[in-house]
């Protein structure tokens, strides 16, 4: 399964968060933080590839909030088989 996460439409942590829980599919009771998103990406989320594009909007956004959400997807790939990640 290929998941798309927009840069263009991670405009602050909220929206960011939005757009994270509508595209991967989360529980409604994500916490909506990067912990949060971690654990569900490594405990319940099944291996997909997951591509995020536009990644200078995404950082010009969210600047080190943003550079941080990109390490969390980095780290859960390399922690879950079968999980990829792509970044443009």
């Amino acid at each position: 399964m290929m998941i798309f996460l927009d840069g263009r439409f991670l405009t602050d942590k909220a929206a960011a968060h939005d757009h994270l829980a509508k595209r991967l599919e989360l529980p409604a009771w994500y916490g909506r933080n990067l912990d949060a998103l971690y654990d569900l990406l490594t405990g319940h989320l099944r291996p997909c590839h997951i591509v995020v594009i536009h990644k200078n909007e995404l950082l010009a956004q969210l600047g080190g909030y943003g550079e941080s959400l990109l390490e969390t997807l980095r780290d859960a790939a390399e922690a879950v088989a079968g999980m990829e990640l792509t970044v443009y």
